[in-house]
């Protein structure tokens, strides 16, 4: 098991990690409508951006900056994944006018952060991880970040994605 830090503290997460080649798993998460989504619903090449809360300074920075970047890439629908309820994914994107991220909540199942590995078995909460998938469902790019509170590496994202 991986472990990761938030502020220092150590926490373990559930599942197993996914590396660069391996077949993107199924999963079903709840969209802002509470529709089920799952992997086959998706559709080109796709970034799943797993955070802890929406909410929170850091997973702000990210969302936005990544709503920033998928307005310039083409075939390329990125989705934040976090525990955050569907109604507070909602209100947090309207608020930042967010229009090219697509918010999904793992609250029902927890199926994306057990699958995926980013599941954190202390919080229940998902721990920060960057996905990217092509058009097969293979899994081109993953970063865990050791420690929650940082950002992804974005230009290795974006990079990958271009």
């Amino acid at each position: 098991m991986m472990k990761v830090t938030f502020q220092g503290a150590p926490l373990t997460l559930k599942g197993s990690q996914l590396k660069v080649g391996d077949k993107a798993p199924d999963f079903t998460v709840i969209d802002n409508e509470l529709n089920p989504l799952k992997l086959d619903d998706t559709k080109g090449k796709r970034v799943f951006l797993s955070v802890p809360s929406i909410d929170t300074p850091v997973c702000d920075m990210e969302v936005r900056r990544f709503n920033t970047e998928a307005s310039k890439l083409n075939n390329v629908t990125v989705y934040t994944i976090s525990m955050d309820l569907p109604f507070a994914q909602a209100r947090w994107c309207g608020t930042a006018g967010i229009e090219n991220v697509k918010t999904v909540s793992d609250y029902k199942d927890r199926e994306f952060g057990e699958n995926y590995g980013v599941y954190i078995n202390e919080l229940g909460l998902l721990s920060r991880a960057v996905f990217v998938v092509d058009e097969n469902d293979k899994v081109i790019y993953v970063e865990y970040l050791e420690e929650i509170t940082e950002e992804p590496n974005y230009n290795k994202v974006l990079e990958i994605l271009r």
